[in-house]
């Protein structure tokens, strides 16, 4: 399973955006399951405008199935919240925070981002060790 962030999914549905071609063509080549956060997908919905054609392509995208939706439960939220306060001195936001939550709880560390600097930092915890992420 690979997880998608919020950059790739502007770049795939803004045909404007300067990573438009490379994220289409990393999406194209993938052919493990994806999946994202609701805060990473509010946060795409945010940036693309409630009302673009961008975002109605997401909407449709989502909701044709190309895109899975990890939902976030209470200890999701508090192990995501904890995870921003640990990573004070290189701000985390909260969907990158989701993200990593997704990845410890669903097992996997491949991460789909025009953000490679955060994800680079960022580790997802397996027991008592912290992996890295594999960036896609």
């Amino acid at each position: 399973m690979i997880l998608v962030d919020t950059g790739p999914l502007i770049a795939l549905f803004d045909s404007n955006d300067a990573a438009h071609r490379r994220c289409t063509s990393t999406l194209g080549a993938i052919t493990e399951l994806t999946s994202t956060t609701v805060p990473v997908l509010t946060e795409a919905f945010h940036i693309l405008g409630p009302s673009s054609g961008s975002s109605g392509l997401l909407r449709t995208y989502v909701l044709d199935g190309g895109l899975d939706v990890w939902f976030m439960d209470r200890s999701s939220i508090v192990r995501a919240f904890e995870l921003m306060e640990t990573y004070a001195d290189h701000p985390m936001d909260f969907a990158d925070a989701s993200l990593v939550v997704a990845a410890e709880t669903l097992g996997t560390r491949k991460v789909f981002t025009l953000d490679p600097n955060d994800f680079k930092t960022y580790r997802v915890r397996r027991g008592h060790r912290h992996e890295p992420f594999e960036i896609v």
